[in-house]
């Protein structure tokens, strides 16, 4: 069911700005979304790019700026970034974790909240199936946010869904009793 971008929420319904980010250093894709009473509707979507014939300490720059122009214009209050795991590419995922770790430095300087998924939460979270291929995810993604088409670069629709899976996850008893200090986080961090 989508919804009209007026009227979405009620006044202090609770509705959550989520920064999702999926982390990278050539293209590192981000996507906000307002999620409320079990729905969400897409406030902005894009990709920091950097070349690659530009120094690295460069490329951190521009997606730090990047990255802080973005929260600085929504404030929101989380950031979902996709957990790192082991790749074969030694090279690429230590830049990558690099690249992340400006990420969440610009989240913390902005005051935002960090929370970390790994892939197969966030193909369950949108697609209800932790098998899920990337086509599906990205499909249901454009379907839960009401898009004409699935965003691109393929950076984008995945922020998108890092994006509506914590606005998922936030919706849960637990999480909310989380976030209130009720419980103590794992894998979330401030």
């Amino acid at each position: 069911m989508c919804y009209n971008k007026t009227n979405l929420f009620g006044e202090g319904d609770g509705a959550l700005v989520i920064l999702g980010i999926d982390p990278g250093y050539a293209i590192v894709g981000y996507g906000l979304i307002e999620a409320g009473n079990g729905r969400f509707r897409p406030l902005e979507h894009g990709a920091v790019e950097t070349g690659a014939g530009e120094e690295f300490c460069r490329r951190l720059e521009v997606i730090y700026d990047g990255l802080s122009a973005v929260m600085a214009k929504w404030k929101p209050d989380a950031v979902s970034v996709e957990k790192l795991y082991f790749q074969n590419n030694q090279k690429t995922a230590i830049g990558v974790a690099e690249a992340r770790g400006v990420i969440l430095l610009a989240a913390h300087k902005a005051g935002a909240r960090v929370f970390e998924y790994t892939p197969l939460q966030v193909k369950l979270a949108v697609t209800g199936y932790g098998q899920a291929k990337k086509p599906q995810v990205m499909e249901m993604t454009r379907r839960l946010l009401c898009l004409r088409e699935i965003p691109r670069p393929d950076d984008t629709a995945d922020a998108l869904a890092m994006a509506v899976c914590h606005g998922q996850a936030a919706g849960s008893a637990t999480r909310r009793a989380m976030l209130s200090g009720g419980l103590a986080l794992r894998g979330g961090n401030r």
